[in-house]
Order: C-alpha cells, then sequence, then structure tokens
C-alpha cells in the first residue's frame, strides 16, 4: 500500500471514526469533550521555550512515562514538554500527576492536514511515542520538516508483525522516517528490522517499566487499606481485566472462597466504561460489593471491591497478597508484570501474553510468575498460592529480583534522546 492510497482510506474512513468516537462517548462522556483538539484545533502552544513532544496513548503508557517524562523535564530545564494521549482517561492521569508541569492535549488524527496544523501550533523539536504507535503521515511530516522521532520503550509482538507485513511496503517507509527505536527486547528489535527499519536505527534498552518509582507514601497508604479490608484475610487482585474474563475470575473466586472462606476479591476492570457492567455480573451472583466510588468501607461481609477509580493500580498490588494479571485468558495479549513484580506480589497469567511474551518468559525462566493454560485452571492456582505462603513469597521474591537486576533501561533511553536532539 503506498502512502497516497492510506490517504485515500482515511478520506473514506473519517467518518466512521468521528461516529465511533461518539458512540463510546455514550457510555463515556469524555470522549466527546475537547473532540477539536484532536483535529489540531487548539491555540497554538506558547514558543518561549522549544517543545518535546511526548506521545503515550492511554493510562498504562502513561504511567509507564511516568520516570522518561520526569528525567525531561529535569534535564532540559530550558524546554517544556508537552504530552498527548488519545483516550480521556489517559488524559486525566497526565493531568493528575503532572498538573501544570506539562503541556497537554488531544493527540491528532493522522490525516495530513491535521498533522500540518498540529506541527505548525505545537513546533517541536523531537517527538517522544511510548511503545508501538506506528502513523505513517506525522512521521513522514515530522521527517519532512526535521522534526526527530524516537520510539521509546519499542514493542513488537509476533501478532502485530504479521498485522504491519500486510501493508510491508507503507509500513517500511514509515519506519524509513524514524529517527530511533529504542526496543524493549532483543526479539521486539528483530522484529522491527524484519519490517524495514535499518540496523543504524535499532537500539536494545530494555523496558524502562522496570524502572518504576514507587511513590514513597505507598506502603503507608497499603498498610491503612490492608487494615480496613483485613489483614487476617486472605485477599487477590484480578487487575486490568477486559470482556469475557470477569465472569472466569468471580467462577474462580466462588470456588476459592468456597475452599479457603474468608478471601476478598479486588477487581480492576481495565476500561472505565466496563465498571457499571461488571458491578452487574457481581450483584447477579448475589456477591456482597463495595465500590471504591461509594467511598464505603470494606466490611468484613465485603466479597468484592470493586476498584472503579484510576491510578490506584500500584495501592491494590500492595494490599493484594497475589495477583491474576488480566487481559491473558482473552486475546488482548496481557498486561505490565511489573508493577506486581517490583511490589514482590506472586501473579498468575493466562497464555494470551504476547505483548509482553519475553518479560513473561524470562519471569517463567526465574519462576517469577505462575503461567496457566486456559481459565479452568485459574482457581486452583489462586488457592495453591493463597495457602502456600513459602511457595508465594519466592515466586514474588524472585519476581523482585528480576525487576532489581534489569534496571537502567531509563539511563540508555537518556543517552539516545541525548543524541538525538544534540544532532539537530
Amino acid at each position: 500500500m503506498s502512502l497516497f492510497i492510506y490517504n485515500i482510506i482515511l478520506l473514506f474512513a473519517f467518518p466512521l471514526v468521528i461516529t465511533r468516537l461518539l458512540i463510546r462517548s455514550v457510555r463515556q462522556p469524555e470522549y466527546r469533550y475537547r473532540l477539536f483538539e484532536r483535529l489540531a484545533r487548539f491555540p497554538a502552544i506558547r514558543q518561549d521555550k522549544p517543545v518535546i513532544w511526548v506521545h503515550a496513548v492511554s493510562v498504562g503508557e502513561v504511567l509507564a512515562a511516568v520516570p522518561l517524562i520526569k528525567s525531561l523535564i529535569k534535564r532540559y530545564p530550558r524546554q517544556q514538554v508537552l504530552v498527548t494521549t488519545t483516550t480521556p482517561t489517559g488524559s486525566a492521569q497526565v493531568q493528575k500527576i503532572f498538573a501544570d508541569d506539562v503541556l497537554h492535549v488531544y493527540a491528532p488524527y493522522d490525516l495530513f492536514w491535521v498533522v500540518k496544523r498540529f506541527l505548525r501550533n505545537v513546533q517541536p523539536t523531537a517527538l517522544l511515542v511510548m511503545e508501538t504507535e506506528i502513523w505513517p503521515n506525522l512521521y513522514r511530516s515530522c521527517y519532512e520538516n526535521n522534526i526527530p522521532v524516537v520510539l521509546a520503550n519499542a514493542r513488537m509482538s509476533d501478532k502485530s508483525t504479521v498485522g504491519y507485513q500486510r501493508f510491508s511496503s507503507l509500513t517500511r517507509a514509515t519506519l524509513k522516517c524514524i529517527s530511533k527505536i529504542a526496543a524493549q527486547g532483543s526479539k521486539d528489535a528483530e522484529r522491527f528490522l524484519n519490517l524495514g527499519a535499518e540496523d543504524k536505527q535499532v537500539a536494545v534498552t530494555g523496558s524502562i517499566k522496570f524502572d518504576l518509582e514507587l511513590p514513597l507514601t505507598l506502603h503507608d497508604q497499603a498498610g491503612l487499606l490492608r487494615q480496613e479490608m483485613g489483614e487476617d484475610r486472605k485477599i487477590w487482585i484480578a487487575a486490568s481485566t477486559h470482556e469475557g474474563e470477569e465472569e472466569y475470575v468471580l467462577d474462580a473466586f466462588e470456588k476459592v472462597s468456597g475452599v479457603i472462606g474468608d478471601v476478598l476479591l479486588i477487581i480492576v476492570p481495565r476500561h472505565p466504561e466496563r465498571f457499571d457492567r461488571v458491578a452487574s455480573m457481581c450483584e447477579k451472583r448475589k456477591l456482597n460489593l463495595v465500590r471504591r466510588s461509594s467511598q464505603k468501607k470494606c466490611t468484613a461481609e465485603t466479597q468484592v471491591y470493586l476498584a472503579d477509580s484510576m491510578g490506584e493500580l500500584l495501592l491494590f498490588y500492595a494490599v493484594a497478597d497475589v495477583a491474576f494479571i488480566g487481559g491473558s485468558l482473552v486475546k488482548t495479549g496481557g498486561h505490565n508484570l511489573l508493577e506486581a513484580a517490583a511490589l514482590k506480589v506472586a501473579s498468575v497469567v493466562g497464555p494470551e501474553m504476547f505483548n509482553f511474551a519475553e518479560i513473561t518468559r524470562y519471569l517463567l525462566e526465574c519462576n517469577g510468575v505462575v503461567q496457566i493454560q486456559d481459565a479452568g485452571l485459574l482457581a486452583g492456582n489462586i488457592e495453591m498460592l493463597l495457602r502456600d505462603e513459602i511457595l508465594n513469597r519466592q515466586i514474588g521474591e524472585n519476581a523482585h529480583v528480576f525487576v532489581e537486576s534489569n534496571k537502567g533501561a531509563l539511563g540508555r533511553l537518556e543517552k539516545i534522546i541525548d543524541s538525538v536532539l544534540n544532532e539537530k
């Protein structure tokens, strides 16, 4: 596919994109707010300082980018940092964490005239894109305007590789416009090379998610919440769950609580628009439910605690005895294992971890995670880890050691960014 055909397709698809966004806004009204920002209709950014642009799609990418953004603010005090997101939840997270320390707008749609308007309004000195976002018009326009593009913390799964290979000529041409690809692992780097990137473009830096900074108050907050939930209870968390997984989780919870007795399940749906749906599932099963948003106390009678809030996943991991990490029992590709690992929480994942295949493999090799092959095995493995404190502690310790031994990706990424900015 050529760039010309890509743009023709985008033109015809654009009304569908807007329609989909408006449909999503029925459940989550924030999607229809600030719509013009997505078309680069916002006041031009003050140009008394140059702008470093960081793009992080949603909450997960924003949280992963926190160490990088803090580093940029510290290392480049004469520049201002602009953070763009695609989702309202990502936007809220940026504003919650950084407030006025960074600029923030929604990322532009990849329509060539929208991209041109955005670059004219912002005039960035560089674009740093978290993980894997490949946008032909944006990267081509950056290249033509001498704006270096860095894919930071870049990952490329086998599944994504197959998708990009369907449009091999366009993918290859787009990758040529990128200054540097800082790949999380050697397999990611190999896949980028297979898609057409050049050796000089690609470097393996590791994942900056290993450089996670735990808030200084986290353990104190977790201690208070654990006291409220019940210090003597067994607590497990189902984190970042998706459509089709909550039923499996609730089935497993009923089996585990039937054997162990006093067990509390913390369930954290990945997408806010699904909070009410998950609450209804619990109510249909006549489970005693408390929602985080209700600010009601979690009592001894509470069976399920629905974490219908944003940006508190670390806190919920910190109070849990064991974790199930969602997106792994459905074809989503899993989610970040390193937050639970950093907190020494033993974790269970399903078979679909292709977005984090290399990290999962390393954790399995060091006995730092338990992987199950189907949902029917979830209850038994959660029960095993709740009963066997020695095994639970050992898996958590192994995972923590793995995280600590792999720190340093941020420093390697900083060197790449320095070199790119110095070349301008």
